[in-house]
């Protein structure tokens, strides 16, 4: 099994929950349009000032990802 990394970004401030809602949507466009084989995506709800969006790929989709939508960091998915 190829390893898994979830590419983040990050939003904060007063309505950073949905802003990172909306993002998720943006990322699941982009999946349709490329047909890309992803199927992890989501947004997490760290703090009232602080959510984050993000989408798990594998290594073989890590860069072309990372150069297109360009994450605020990365990190090993488990």
């Amino acid at each position: 099994m190829q390893r898994q990394i979830k590419l983040i970004w990050d939003f904060r401030g007063p309505g950073a929950a949905k802003t990172a809602e909306h993002h998720e949507i943006h990322l699941k466009e982009y999946i349709e349009i490329e047909k890309l084989p992803i199927t992890i995506t989501g947004f997490e709800i760290i703090s009232d000032m602080y959510a984050i969006a993000y989408i798990v790929v594998t290594d073989e989709y890590m860069i072309p990802m990372r150069d297109a939508l360009k994450p605020h960091r990365g990190e090993i998915y488990q």
